[in-house]
């Protein structure tokens, strides 16, 4: 166990002996949430890869821009965060809410410390609706069905995606898994999505050992994609712009690194 603080109250499926991506991304990103497994395999993949610790700061303050975006100018009022990740500041309800009250969001997630720190923090205005729901992204199905006793599946929905494809390791599933979800929203609708790319133009070849040590030694298991292969996901959709580039560079100042993430929204015409 680690000097610092640590998560208690997990479920009985909470194993503090592997790491896991949601507390090393924790690690990452400067929380406290995480135990000394996840401390170490995160030290490691990060000198392997030291660009880590940057695109987990580039992918959640993409998730500030496009919340931000997405309600104050396309008028979103309903968020499914599926594969949320440990809450910290500026969560996806927080932004939301900020620019318009009565926003609904409902986060996805199956890890036990991530549903219990929800359950403690993920609280939202009087007016809007905030919940949790424990459901695997691979049961596409059962997120629908839970996601609709809060959401009106009528009206439109972001559906965000950020950094959670990439734990579906069969590409033809992942892209049924968007397909389904998609299918099942309005026009109007809205794919927010990240994911980690090995192309070399965004300097992304160190993925590959980087993710090789983490498979071996972290769960759940995860893969990196080429650009192409991201690009698929939003089939029949409209990319908003700039399009899909680095999630760093999303709608952020010309000064942005770009970090081998992309990074896209969309609309479901």
């Amino acid at each position: 166990m680690s000097d610092g603080h640590t998560p208690s109250g997990g479920s009985a499926k909470l194993n503090t002996g592997v790491a896991h991506n949601a507390r090393v991304w924790n690690y990452w990103i400067g929380g406290k949430d995480n135990y000394e497994v996840d401390q170490q395999v995160g030290e490691h993949v990060a000198g392997m890869f030291p660009i880590i610790r940057d695109i987990a700061r580039a992918d959640r303050e993409f998730l500030g821009r496009a919340v931000r975006f997405l309600a104050e100018e396309r008028g979103v009022r309903q968020f499914l965060d599926i594969g949320t990740g440990l809450p910290t500041a500026e969560n996806t309800h927080e932004i939301a809410q900020r620019v318009a009250p009565d926003s609904r969001i409902v986060y996805v997630d199956n890890d036990p410390i991530v549903l219990v720190h929800a359950r403690t923090l993920l609280t939202g205005t009087r007016q809007g609706v905030t919940d949790y729901i424990d459901a695997d992204v691979h049961d596409p199905d059962a997120i629908l069905e839970r996601a609709a006793r809060t959401l009106d599946l009528t009206e439109p929905v972001a559906v965000m995606m950020l950094g959670i494809l990439n734990f579906v390791l069969d590409h033809d599933k992942a892209r049924e898994i968007v397909r389904r979800v998609l299918a099942s929203v309005p026009s109007g609708s809205h794919l927010v999505l990240t994911h980690p790319t090995f192309d070399s133009a965004l300097g992304g070849e160190g993925q590959i050992p980087a993710m090789k040590f983490w498979n071996e030694n972290a769960t759940p298991p995860i893969t990196a994609r080429s650009g192409e292969d991201i690009a698929a996901f939003f089939e029949g959709l409209e990319l908003l712009e700039p399009g899909m580039v680095s999630c760093s560079q999303w709608r952020a100042p010309d000064a942005a690194t770009p970090v081998p993430q992309y990074g896209a929204v969309a609309v479901k015409p």
